[in-house]
């Protein structure tokens, strides 16, 4: 299955099932009361992180995913059947961006399970408005529409630590030797042309999970070579382990190219905690290996490990290793204290706040729970609009109407968009 880290798709939850208008008619019961039963429900549409998913492939030709519609009423009080939801598998780590760009979801965790869009409410059928003063309602409602979004799935991998390097720095042979992970290797540049995981397994209690990043050049974080494509997968990485090749002529510029490259991405990945590793020593002599090391030693920050490694004999490896386990473990805790000092912001949404403002053509009524009934009513129909009218003047906007000059046939408009008019 071919790498896909970024897909557009349509999510759509089912529509409610309209109630219905119905009398009992049965034999010797001359005035059969109302039996009109409720609609069903739609079904959610839920995203749920899976670690058996390691790519968004699954979404290149599905780009639309729709829960089941909820069935309508029926006569003598039958509820309409719920819509199924719609339950999809996504690789850990998946982000979900709404259409301005807004975090839908962020699932970091297995099992983590989230609603995406949530399904209509079925609709009322008159048996359901009868009371000691109306004894004949007439009157059903129109299920709600299922929520519909158009949204955006990228994958960054969640790994401890990141393999960054120019391309043939050695990242995918470390990765073969030190995991069971088989990524592609060979003696030219590019081989890797998806991120790789590994589970590397320290001992019986402790493990870390790394990540191959295809090769970067200069000019990467502008999408030069394979571009800054799969930098985002170095994102959410807790360490990275910066794998510079012991027969480099210049070292130095080296791991210049590839800090500057992490620095001009949008999250600045320069300031991640590093360790430095210079690879494929097997074969050098001590006096080049001690000269590209200081050449090293000079421009490296203070506080980062520098270590050099061999993956074809293993030589150095399990010191480098407990370095990375190290640097992990303190990001980690640093990590901690930093959530535990953050306070949830809880957006606060007054559902039964309306407004009313006067326009050119009459009256227009927005407001979260009124436009909610205004979807449920068959505009048109006079006990749907008569129902309406009630709840208008229950919630006091009527009143507000008057207030502002409302005369006898203009129009009243509720939602913008419009859902329906009613003529006052």
């Amino acid at each position: 299955m071919s790498f896909v880290d970024r897909v557009k798709v349509t999510i759509k939850a089912g529509d409610g099932g309209d109630g219905v208008t119905s009398f009992r008619h049965e034999k010797f019961r001359a005035r059969g009361g109302p039996d009109g039963g409720d609609g069903g429900d739609g079904g959610d549409v839920i995203l749920r992180a899976s670690r058996n998913q390691d790519t968004l492939a699954a979404f290149r030709y599905k780009k639309r995913l729709a829960a089941q519609d909820g069935q309508r009423g029926g006569k003598a009080k039958r509820h309409g059947k719920s819509g199924e939801a719609l339950e999809v598998d996504v690789p850990v780590g998946t982000l979900v961006t709404g259409k301005s760009g807004n975090v839908l979801a962020d699932f970091t965790a297995d099992g983590q399970a989230q609603v995406l869009a949530r399904g209509g409410k079925g609709g009322f059928g008159n048996a359901h408005f009868v009371s000691s003063t109306r004894q004949a309602p007439r009157v059903a409602e129109k299920g709600e529409k299922g929520q519909e979004i158009e949204a955006e799935f990228e994958l960054k991998m969640i790994a401890d630590v990141g393999l960054v390097g120019l391309p043939n720095a050695g990242k995918s042979t470390l990765l073969s030797v030190i995991s069971n992970a088989k990524p592609e290797i060979a003696d030219y540049p590019f081989t890797t042309l998806a991120p790789n995981l590994g589970m590397v397994d320290l001992d019986k209690d402790n493990s870390l999970l790394i990540a191959d990043i295809p090769g970067l050049i200069e000019g990467a974080s502008q999408g030069k070579g394979l571009g800054d494509e799969f930098l985002r997968h170095v994102e959410r990485t807790s360490v990275l382990a910066h794998l510079i090749d012991a027969y480099s002529q210049d070292p130095a510029a080296d791991y210049k190219t590839i800090v500057k490259e992490l620095k001009a991405y949008d999250a600045d990945l320069s300031r991640r905690p590093q360790v430095v590793v210079l690879t494929k020593i097997d074969g050098i002599d001590s006096k080049h290996l001690s000269k590209q090391l200081e050449a090293l030693k000079k421009i490296i920050p203070k506080n980062t490990p520098l270590t050099a490694i061999s993956s074809l004999n293993r030589e150095g490896i399990n010191e480098f290793l407990h370095l990375l386990q190290k640097k992990v473990y303190a990001s980690r805790q640093k990590e901690q204290k930093k959530k535990s000092r953050q306070l949830p912001i809880i957006g606060l949404k007054e559902e039964d706040s309306w407004s009313v403002n006067k326009t050119d053509n009459g009256f227009l009524v927005t407001g979260q729970k009124i436009e909610r009934f205004a979807r449920r009513t068959h505009f048109g129909d006079y006990y749907g609009e008569q129902r309406l009218f009630d709840i208008l003047r229950k919630e006091g906007i009527t009143k507000e109407l008057e207030r502002q000059g409302i005369g006898t046939g203009q129009e009243i408009t509720i939602g913008e968009p419009a859902i329906g008019t009613l003529e006052y």
